[in-house]
Parts: structure tokens; sequence; C-alpha cells
């Protein structure tokens, strides 16, 4: 499937426009309010030449329109087009109606970022490659620390749980690598490269592996809550 470039040259040129300070200066002043290049330069200490030149490069890539004073006619305003701005982020992934989050073991890393999506997202659930028969009491212990539940007795292999339509993301290195295999029963979507923590069995590790998946969690789907 080809995919369709065009975008990418938009949102790169709209980078390129902000790649010099004083143009990001610029557009940092019009966040919050009009102003006229003259005003611009007065509170960026630049000359007038150089305004110019810079609202110009501003302009050519879409992010800033120019509209004339219905008071003085002969001053212009400059205005920030805030969804230029906003087309900067990458396009969102299309979520489906159930993530499900799949580790090697579903003991840790899996089980805690099912717990912390449907806490703040929607429908989740947790697999293993090769499930073990319980939960880690690590994992369960910083669950409850951030007011989430597990189930320290409820673990499930992928080839039980994964349905058509999910959202399918492997938590851990070694669960992406076994569903690569041309004999696996799912394929993730997405991969997060979180460390085991019950590697170093500490209550560091496990927590520093909560906040790793709390942080790529809030980067997919805004959070309903902190």
């Amino acid at each position: 499937m080809k995919v369709d470039l065009s975008p990418l040259y938009v949102r790169a040129r709209v980078h390129a426009a902000l790649g010099d300070p004083a143009r990001l200066a610029i557009v940092d002043t019009l966040v919050v309010g009009d102003a006229s290049p003259g005003e611009v330069g007065q509170q960026l200490g630049l000359p007038t030449n150089l305004v110019a030149h810079h609202v110009k490069v501003l302009q050519d890539a879409g992010l800033v329109t120019r509209a004339r004073s219905e008071g003085d006619r002969r001053r212009t305003y400059l205005r920030l087009v805030p969804e230029v701005l906003a087309s900067l982020a990458p396009p969102a992934v299309d979520l489906a109606e159930r993530v499900v989050f799949v580790c090697t073991h579903n003991s840790a890393r899996s089980q805690l970022a099912a717990a912390l999506w449907r806490h703040r997202a929607g429908d989740a659930a947790s697999a293993g490659t090769h499930p073990a028969a319980r939960v880690h009491p690590r994992a369960v212990k910083v669950a409850h620390r951030h007011g989430l539940t597990l189930d320290p007795d409820r673990t499930a292999h992928v080839a039980d749980v994964v349905h058509d339509g999910d959202l399918v993301i492997a938590v851990c290195d070694s669960a992406h690598e076994d569903l690569a295999a041309p004999d696996a029963p799912v394929r993730p979507r997405l991969h997060w490269s979180v460390p085991d923590p019950a590697r170093l069995d500490t209550d560091a590790a496990f927590e520093a592996a909560y906040a790793d998946l709390a942080e790529r969690i809030t980067r997919l789907t805004p959070a309903r809550s902190a």
C-alpha cells in the first residue's frame, strides 16, 4: 500500500518555518493574542526588515495570517493559525473498541498497562505469550499504590484473549519477537519496549515500568484522569 506523503511535506514545511529562534518567538507571542509587526518587533527587539522577513516565512508556511485594522487602516495585525500549529502532532492512531496488552508472562507489564488503560481510556485486556501462574506480587503492589486493582490469579494466553478488531500492543521485546513468527496467533500493531521489572525484582523497577507505561498511554490517548 502506497502511503500518501503530502501531509508529511506540509508538516515538514511548518517545522522548517519554526526552525529559526526568532520565528519561534513570534509564534509564541501570537499564541495568546494578535499583534502588529511593529509591536512584535518592539517586544522581541527585532528590526523592521527582519520582522518582515520572518513574518513572510511564517505566512508562506500557513502559520500566520495578516488582517488590516478596522480602526487605523494603515495598520495590520498578525494572527496565528492554531490548526496549522496543531497539525505538527503526528496523526492519531485509530483506536479499537478494545486494547489488548501483551507481554511474555502476563504477570506485570501487560497487567499494569491494561489496568491503566481501563482507568483512563476504556476497555482493555492483557495476555501473555507464555503466561505465568500468577501476577507478580510487586505488580499488584504498585497497582494498588496508584489506585488500580489487579487480580493476582488472573493470567491468560494471548490466543485465548485476542479477538478480531482488537488493538494489540506488545509491551515487551520478547513478546513482540515471539508474535513476529509466521505461526504466531496474532500480530501486534504497536510495540512498547518496556524493560522487564522482574529482572531486578525491586519496587523501584516496578514503579519505573508503571511510569513508562503511564507516559506511553498518555501519548496514545488523552487520560481521563491523572
